[in-house]
């Protein structure tokens, strides 16, 4: 585990009670745990604007599935992208729309124009791209943490 370093910030009074009402809504347990989850998600918000910085992000598809061939056309830029797509999930939400949610690795970039050719097709009622990593990953590893226990992927 890191070091843990301490500094101090100076707000307005006003600033502070907002800050505090979102620590409570968002059921931080410390002011010190919010501020690390605001510097986490200014870190992936400006990481994923680095179009050639490797990260890992999940698509989130609304459809609905009787559109003509909207399943063919969907799996057909998935596979068109392996070497983006790390898994997908499929859910029927209704009669009529399915939930996909796939798991994607690779440049940011390059997952912004796959996601916008996915949330694109006719049919499609809903895309949200969502970057998840606010470090750097090894584009040459689907699986790179190092753990104690063997299992094979």
């Amino acid at each position: 585990m890191p070091d843990i370093v301490r500094f101090s910030v100076s707000l307005e009074d006003d600033l502070l009670g907002q800050f505090d009402t979102f620590c409570t809504e968002g059921k931080f347990a410390t002011r010190s745990e919010a501020v690390r989850h605001l510097i986490r998600e200014k870190l992936v918000s400006s990481q994923s604007t680095d179009r050639n910085s490797h990260v890992a992000a999940s698509l989130t598809l609304v459809y609905d599935h009787h559109k003509t061939k909207i399943t063919d056309k969907l799996l057909d830029l998935q596979h068109a992208h392996s070497e983006s797509v790390v898994s997908t999930m499929h859910v029927h939400l209704d009669d009529d729309l399915c939930m996909e949610l796939i798991a994607l690795r690779g440049h940011a970039g390059e997952l912004q124009k796959l996601a916008d050719a996915l949330g694109g097709l006719k049919g499609v009622h809903h895309a949200k791209l969502v970057f998840a990593c606010s470090q750097s990953i090894s584009p040459l590893h689907l699986h790179s943490h190092q753990h104690p226990h063997k299992h094979s992927h």
